[in-house]
């Protein structure tokens, strides 16, 4: 099984990005916190309830991207990159809390309604902080794409999931402001509420997936069988091949079958060659291979293949 070994320099270089949502976070809680001073708005309350979490979140991300940075040790031997998990759990968990208090507030809102004051200056005020938020929401997600990390990608939809709740706060003391239906603003912040609840189930959920080892996403999974199924032939076949996701890193193992006559430095070369292969098409991915003789039923026997092997 082969290393990159400057996939630990890379990982920490990632910790720049939470530093990113940390800023970004402190400068949406200030102008939102300011624009629900200005007009008394609930929905502006809700907006910057938010981004407080976003705060925490980006915080969380920090230690996270930290502790899965670090190589494998004695104590971990695959490294530590599930803390990326946790990260995300505990982003969709804040996230819950930020929605009862939103939907709490709004309650208390719709059956004791207040009037707006410069709204005009409190919506401009909720809009550069969204185009703040959205623009680092992109760049988060981007990363995280490129890096495959749960982490940044999870910061990233929270953030992108702030930018249309603002919007829709905006939208909503907008009618405030229009229609004079105050109660509008309690509404739109129960909305708020419901839309951050659904934003925390999915963190959940991808985490939870994480953490019981879900396989490698299909198309990656694909390109393992595809490189390893080009070294299949007359005398050489695969089966067993297994992936599991574990926050940046991907991990296979396959079994090879040769002839029982080969020698050991044959098969080691053959397994070194697939190994090689693997690592340089899916390069976030280490495969651990093992070699069995063809001709025993025994070598059968393991489990069935769940990754098809093209050329098998």
């Amino acid at each position: 099984m082969r290393h990159n070994g400057h996939v630990s320099t890379d990982r920490a270089r990632l910790t720049k990005f939470a530093w990113l949502s940390i800023a970004a976070a402190l400068a949406t809680i200030a102008l939102k916190t300011t624009a629900w001073w200005i007009t008394g708005s609930v929905g502006l309350l809700s907006d910057a309830a938010e981004s407080s979490v976003n705060l925490v979140a980006a915080i969380v991300a920090l230690i996270a991207l930290t502790v899965a940075a670090r190589p494998a040790d004695d104590s971990h031997h695959f490294g530590h990159s599930k803390a990326e998990y946790f990260s995300a759990a505990a982003e969709g968990q804040m996230i819950f809390v930020a929605a009862i208090f939103i939907i709490w507030t709004a309650i208390e809102r719709f059956l004791n309604p207040r009037p707006l004051e410069d709204v005009g200056i409190g919506l401009a005020i909720s809009v550069i902080a969204s185009i703040l938020n959205g623009s680092v929401a992109f760049v988060l997600m981007r990363a995280g794409r490129e890096h495959n990390s749960l982490t940044l990608t999870a910061d990233g939809k929270h953030l992108l999931t702030d930018v249309w709740t603002s919007v829709g706060v905006v939208v909503g003391v907008a009618l405030v402001w229009l229609t004079g239906i105050q109660r509008l603003d309690a509404v739109v912040a129960a909305l708020v509420g419901l839309n951050i609840i659904w934003t925390g189930w999915k963190l959940l959920q991808e985490s939870s997936a994480g953490l019981m080892d879900a396989a490698l996403p299909e198309e990656q999974s694909a390109e393992i069988a595809r490189v390893i199924g080009t070294f299949s032939s007359s005398e050489v076949s695969f089966h067993g091949l297994r992936t599991r996701l574990s926050g940046h890193r991907g991990f296979a193992e396959v079994h090879i079958l040769v002839p029982g006559a080969w020698s050991v430095t044959e098969g080691h070369n053959l397994a070194e060659r697939v190994e090689t292969a693997v690592q340089a098409a899916v390069p976030d991915v280490a495969l651990l291979t093992h070699l069995e003789p063809r001709e025993d039923p025994r070598s059968y026997d393991d489990y069935p293949t769940e990754v098809p092997v093209t050329g098998v």
